[in-house]
């Protein structure tokens, strides 16, 4: 059938309208670890109320709305977990997501969006300063709770700066949150130093996760503002991950610049990011990406690869490039002085 010749339906208005109520569910399971519960065998609503002490009627609602919307399984009375909801929601998954809820749903994020018309008049935070305020809280329960999500980029990184080769490497990792992406590094080459820079209470996240990667002795944290902060140096190796979309073009090309002169000759500048296309409405998870900046930021954005070959450029880098992880948003963008 033509789509154009489809008959009108408020489909797409009602579920939009009514996409809270997926989110707060999907929250609600994840805090009561229903998905664990049914991988060690507690797959009925009975048996999953007595062992989360909830009303039965309330799991079964719970339940039942997770699997219309896709994270479980029903037969008869039985639940069961689909191939996602059991790497990623299974506690006993290694790939465990469900920590990246308590950031993503927090109310710290959710605030910014509750008097949107104002946000798009004024085209950014009503917040002084947005989450990218002075040492805001909001980076620790960042660093406490999004280091599972970024697991596969970050050993896709390790392998794009050449780590498993073993060679010396100096690597500063800039607003590092939870450190995971120079702890990697440090994890695939013993001979890679690490100097993080960030606020001192989410600092002191990454030297958790360090000590428990064991390589904490080549982890050295650098506290305070990166924008103001000697970066020292030269390194081989300079991590901007999930960080310029905060800032608007002018401040990330004075923050490369910045990044250049830390360099070694021929060192590499690594930044993680959404990259939507030119047309800024696909990939759709990119893109929306522009929407958070909006709400949560002063002059934040969701950068097209051609904005980010212009900063690139206007910083001095020589050569660039990027790659797209499948099936992850994310891509690796690498810069070369």
């Amino acid at each position: 059938m033509n789509p154009s010749s489809a008959a009108p339906s408020p489909a797409l208005l009602m579920d939009t309208l009514f996409s809270f109520q997926r989110t707060h569910a999907l929250k609600a399971a994840i805090d009561f670890d229903i998905f664990s519960g049914i991988a060690e065998g507690a797959n009925t609503a009975p048996i999953l109320a007595g062992r989360c002490a909830t009303s039965e009627k309330g799991m079964r609602v719970l339940c039942d709305f997770m699997t219309i919307n896709g994270f479980l399984t029903k037969s008869g009375e039985v639940y069961a977990l689909t191939q996602d909801s059991n790497i990623f929601l299974n506690r006993h998954s290694p790939a465990y997501m469900g920590s990246v809820a308590n950031f993503l749903v927090s109310p710290d994020l959710i605030r910014h969006f509750q008097n949107l018309p104002e946000v798009i008049r004024k085209g950014g935070s009503l917040e002084e300063g947005g989450t990218v305020s002075y040492d805001n809280p909001v980076w620790v329960l960042f660093a406490r709770s999004m280091a599972p999500m970024m697991i596969m980029p970050a050993e896709a990184i390790a392998r794009a700066v050449g780590a498993p080769e073993g060679k010396p490497m100096r690597v500063l990792d800039l607003a590092a949150g939870h450190g995971m992406f120079g702890i990697t590094i440090a994890r695939h080459n013993p001979n890679a130093q690490i100097t993080a820079i960030d606020w001192p209470n989410v600092l002191d996240v990454a030297e958790e996760n360090a000590e428990r990667a064991g390589v904490a002795n080549r982890l050295t944290k650098q506290p305070g503002d990166a924008f103001t902060l000697p970066f020292g140096g030269p390194y081989d190796v300079v991590l901007i991950t999930n960080f310029l979309h905060h800032f608007d073009i002018p401040t990330c090309d004075k923050f490369l610049a910045k990044v250049y002169a830390a360099l070694s000759p021929g060192g590499c500048a690594v930044v993680l990011d959404m990259v939507p296309n030119d047309d800024r409405v696909t990939p759709p998870m990119a893109a929306s990406f522009a929407m958070v900046m909006l709400g949560s930021t002063p002059s934040g954005d969701a950068y097209t690869w051609t904005e980010y070959q212009g900063m690139f450029n206007r910083s001095g880098f020589k050569t660039w490039e990027k790659q797209d992880q499948p099936g992850a948003p994310q891509s690796i963008l690498l810069a070369y002085k």
